[in-house]
């Protein structure tokens, strides 16, 4: 049929948004529309560049070897049962303070995010051992639910992130400057949604009340640091061996990942079962988790080849750099088109699909390629808030206990999307909060 590059844009992006209104696995929805816009745009021949793309950009491409290696990790850890003793000993030495458990909820979760990466894993470990205490000692339901889904989703921005490793990958920066740029503005959401903790505790004491002081005496100081010193300090040589290795140039991404899986082994020797079922149910998990990862990728190489070749780029390049307002209106243009994929898409999906279109305009229009980079991780923490499809939203309903329903947590994460924005604003105003720490690091 050989449609305009206009007609090809409208046509593809309606497949797509169909396909996955239908309740079609993303990977294939994407895969399947390349086809259809190969038949009715330039033509099948363009398959044979399709396939050579798909093995240069997915299969030939060491640092997603950092992906399942990662996952792997994040599994290993999770299995150890590590995060559950983590949490009590936490929880624990904030009880005299209003909204502690809540506090603890970020604390951990920020930790968890620097050792697991894997925002469902977060999430549902939290809503488990944390949501029914909050519940039980009147923790505002709003506020438990939204602070357990919104710091979960940190784990797509604290490095070691398999998100980053992927952006890396299809963009021209490092992984490890990635790393380093993403690292201050993820602390920089934690304190924030630790802050708005303390403030609403403070203004409204209701809604997080204190641990029973009895419960707290049960535990001596003595035993709390042993607890401490036991359970928290693993984890952190985790990061440190990580992040420390990766930062020092002591190795790569992918050679750091390895490293990680090795602690996260050692601690599952240590805290966990040791069971040979467990240990294979943590590879079959991990192997789930890369293949999802990988047939995506697949699926978005296929989409974006079909897309550039019919000439979709250039649409949608024109369309971008005619914005009123010049770079700025531009790139607010870019990031509330990130925010609203959020919707509808998973962080995959959107990174895959809009990379090779914006990439290269901001590259046009010499903006930092790194902050731009990590100014979409940061937007992308919505993806996982956003009705109507917050994948955050329905990881927590699966756990929630009775009395928590979905409708409760469109509400609950509201004032967290809202400093999500403010987080987004700041980074705009303040480039150096997240090009500062890669210029010290690597030079």
């Amino acid at each position: 049929m050989n449609l305009s590059p206009e007609m090809l844009t409208l046509v593809m992006f309606a497949g797509l948004i169909v396909g996955l209104f239908m309740g079609h696995p993303l990977a294939f929805v994407l895969g399947g529309v390349a086809v259809v816009g190969a038949l009715v745009g330039p033509g099948l021949n363009v398959m044979g560049t399709l396939i050579n793309n798909i093995y240069g950009n997915a299969m030939d491409n060491y640092v997603l070897v950092a992906i399942p290696l990662f996952v792997l990790m994040a599994r290993f850890l999770n299995d150890s049962g590590v995060t559950e003793k983590m949490f009590d000993a936490m929880r624990l030495l904030l009880a005299n303070l209003r909204g502690g458990l809540a506090l603890t909820v970020v604390i951990v979760s920020v930790l968890l995010a620097a050792t697991t990466g894997i925002v469902g894993a977060s999430i549902a470990v939290m809503g488990m051992i944390a949501l029914v205490p909050m519940l039980k000692y009147g923790y505002n339901k709003g506020l438990s639910a939204g602070v357990i889904m919104a710091s979960g989703c940190l784990g797509i921005l604290i490095p070691p992130s398999i998100m980053l490793i992927l952006m890396a990958s299809y963009s021209p920066v490092s992984v490890g400057a990635l790393f380093a740029g993403a690292l201050v503005p993820g602390l920089i959401l934690g304190v924030m949604y630790a802050l708005y903790v303390l403030i609403i505790c403070h203004i409204k004491p209701e809604y997080g009340p204190k641990v029973p002081a009895e419960e707290r005496a049960q535990t001596s100081t003595g035993e709390l640091v042993i607890m401490l010193f036991k359970y928290v300090l693993p984890p952190m040589a985790l990061i440190l061996g990580v992040l420390g290795a990766l930062f020092t140039g002591i190795a790569t991404a992918t050679e750091a990942s390895a490293i990680g899986v090795f602690i996260a082994f050692l601690l599952f020797m240590i805290f966990g079962d040791r069971k040979l079922k467990t240990c294979y149910n943590t590879l079959i998990d991990a192997s789930k988790t890369t293949t999802m990862v990988m047939l995506v990728l697949v699926g978005a190489t296929a989409f974006t080849g079909v897309f550039s070749r019919g000439g979709g780029m250039s649409v949608i390049s024109d369309l971008v750099l005619a914005m009123p307002g010049g770079t700025t209106g531009a790139l607010i243009l870019m990031f509330f088109l990130v925010f609203i994929l959020g919707m509808f898409l998973d962080w995959t999906g959107i990174v895959l699909l809009s990379f090779p279109i914006m990439l290269p305009i901001v590259e046009a229009m010499g903006v930092d390629m790194l902050w731009f980079v990590v100014m979409v991780a940061v937007v992308l923490q919505t993806s996982f808030l956003t009705p109507p499809f917050g994948y955050a939203l329905f990881y927590l309903k699966g756990v929630a206990p009775p009395g928590v329903e979905i409708v409760d947590l469109y509400k609950a994460v509201i004032p967290f999307v809202a400093l999500i924005i403010v987080a987004c604003v700041l980074l705009a105003f303040f480039p150096w909060l997240v090009t500062g720490l890669p210029a010290i690091l690597l030079g």
